[in-house]
């Protein structure tokens, strides 16, 4: 079934300048996993900049300035009218330029409905779940908020048709990577936005673990530097290099012009945690990120090991 409505809309832009709208916010607020992007072929580009927009969009229901001095039942019933149009979007639905290329990425990559759902879910999570007793917890709204887009970009990215091709082939499952990768990217942007997420009365650190490193709630409010601080962010960054680990038995099974995109946006975002390190841990005053001249000198090397795979 043919998604995309067969001609424009009244007030909706046509599909060209959709995408570009979606190049151009994936530019200014996702600027590591832009760079990722452009390695890959036009069309899948533009379908990730494209689900990249969709999720973004979901985010800010919760997340955006204006979303914070909303009351909690406003908020509900913003992600309840969300979750109604994204079920009408998949249902051929087209409302403006974003629904347009949506629309589009569905027709030509098909799409599970449940992960867009999924990820409604976490973000329905952050009402009024605040703190996660144990890793557990956090595991299933990393899931849901990041986990996610892995099911939504693994047909986009597609498998090496050397996998797939011979009669005696069987279709690798690449959705267990494609998750892994989505809670390592989350883990570390939790790790990178403790101190952000604090002014928010959000605490994402496992309490488990903050009682194990006897590091109070109290200190972490107050951003405290201490020993028992970095011996906890430590333990953290192990967990989240663990689960970057997970995901890269996946990539091999990718097309072969998406390996090179996936290993550099894998290599840049784990790079986050390496700058986490060097900053002694002190992500209270400061932001952790890898500079422009490293993700450059990163893209050779990216390349060789995508080669390998």
């Amino acid at each position: 079934m043919v998604l995309s409505p067969p001609a424009p809309a009244l007030g909706i832009p046509d599909l060209e300048q959709a995408y570009e709208d979606c190049r151009v916010e994936t530019e200014r607020w996702a600027k590591t996993f832009y760079l990722g992007t452009l390695l890959m072929p036009p069309a899948k580009r533009r379908a990730i900049w494209a689900i990249y927009v969709w999720c973004r969009r979901t985010d800010e229901l919760m997340d955006s300035p204006e979303a914070q001095a909303l009351p909690v039942a406003e908020l509900s019933a913003r992600l309840d009218l969300w979750e109604q149009r994204t079920r009408e979007l998949f249902a051929g639905q087209v409302r403006d330029g974003l629904d347009r290329v949506m629309a589009d990425v569905i027709e030509h990559y098909p799409q599970p409905l449940e992960a867009y759902l999924e990820m409604i879910e976490g973000q329905r999570m952050d009402l009024a779940k605040h703190r996660y007793a144990d890793f557990a917890e956090l595991k299933q709204y990393c899931f849901r908020v990041a986990g996610t887009v892995g099911l939504m970009t693994q047909e986009v990215m597609g498998l090496d048709p050397a996998y797939t091709t011979a009669p005696w082939s069987e279709r690798p499952d690449t959705s267990e990577a494609a998750v892994a990768l989505g809670i390592a990217n989350q883990l570390t942007n939790i790790l990178r936005d403790v101190g952000e997420d604090r002014g928010r009365g959000r605490i994402y650190l496992p309490q488990e673990d903050l009682q194990r490193f006897g590091y109070s709630e109290a200190e972490l409010m107050a951003g405290t530097l201490n020993d028992n601080w970095r011996a906890l962010m430590a333990f953290q960054l192990e967990r989240a290099r663990e689960w970057f680990a997970r995901s890269e038995a996946g990539v091999r099974w990718l097309a072969p012009d998406a390996r090179w995109p996936v290993w550099t946006s894998l290599r840049l975002y784990r790079g986050i945690l390496d700058a986490i390190e060097r900053l002694n841990y002190d992500v209270f005053n400061h932001r952790a990120y890898v500079p422009r001249v490293g993700k450059l000198m990163d893209l050779p090397l990216s390349y060789l090991i995508a080669q390998a795979r």
